[in-house]
C-alpha cells in the first residue's frame, strides 16, 4: 500500500516536472524567435543558464492545474489559459518590478503591443499564452503521457533529471 502510494507521487512529481521543463523550453524558443523578428537580431532571454524560461514552466503548471478537468473544451481551456497567464504574468512583473526594483520585460517598448497595461502584459502576449494553452492541454500532455507509459520508470528517471536541473538552474541565477 504505501510502495503503491509512493510510485503515484513519484509518477506525478515527474509528470508535473516534465509539464515545467517543456514549458520552459516552449517559452525560451519563442522568446528568441520573437525578439529576433522584433530587434533583428539574437538575444538570450530569460535569468536562467539553460535554455529554458522559469515563468513559462509556471505558467504550464498553473494552466495544466486549471484546465486538466475541462481539456474537452478548447473554447475554456483557451479562454482560462488566458485569463491564468495573463494574471501570471502582470502579477510577477508588476511584483518584480515593485519589490526587486527589475523589470524583464517592458511591453511599452516593443510590436504589436496593443493592449498594454503598464508594460506588464499587452494582447499579444496573453493571447500567446492562451494558443499555448491549448497546445499544452490538447497536444503536449497527450503527448507526455503517451511518451511517459512508453517508457515507463526511465520516463521518471529523465524527468526527475532534467526536473532537478532546471530547479537548480532557476535557484542558482536567481542567487548569481
Amino acid at each position: 500500500m504505501v510502495v503503491m502510494f509512493m510510485k503515484k507521487i513519484i509518477n506525478t512529481i515527474a509528470f508535473l516536472l516534465m509539464i515545467m521543463v517543456i514549458s520552459g523550453i516552449f517559452g525560451f524558443l519563442y522568446e528568441t524567435i520573437f525578439y529576433r523578428i522584433d530587434l533583428g537580431y539574437f538575444v538570450k532571454r530569460g535569468t536562467t543558464f539553460g535554455p529554458w524560461i522559469p515563468i513559462y514552466a509556471f505558467g504550464g503548471l498553473l494552466i495544466y492545474f486549471v484546465c486538466k478537468k475541462i481539456n474537452k473544451n478548447p473554447f475554456l481551456v483557451f479562454l482560462l489559459s488566458m485569463i491564468v497567464c495573463g494574471l501570471l504574468e502582470f502579477i510577477t512583473g508588476y511584483l518584480l518590478f515593485k519589490v526587486k526594483k527589475i523589470r524583464l520585460w517592458d511591453y511599452n517598448t516593443e510590436i504589436l503591443n496593443f493592449g498594454n497595461i503598464g508594460g506588464f502584459i499587452c494582447l499579444r502576449s496573453i493571447l500567446f499564452f492562451a494558443f499555448s494553452g491549448l497546445l499544452l492541454i490538447r497536444v503536449v500532455i497527450p503527448l507526455i503521457n503517451k511518451f511517459k507509459s512508453k517508457l515507463g520508470v526511465k520516463f521518471n528517471y529523465l524527468s526527475i533529471t532534467l526536473g532537478i536541473i532546471f530547479l537548480l538552474d532557476f535557484f542558482i541565477s536567481d542567487i548569481v
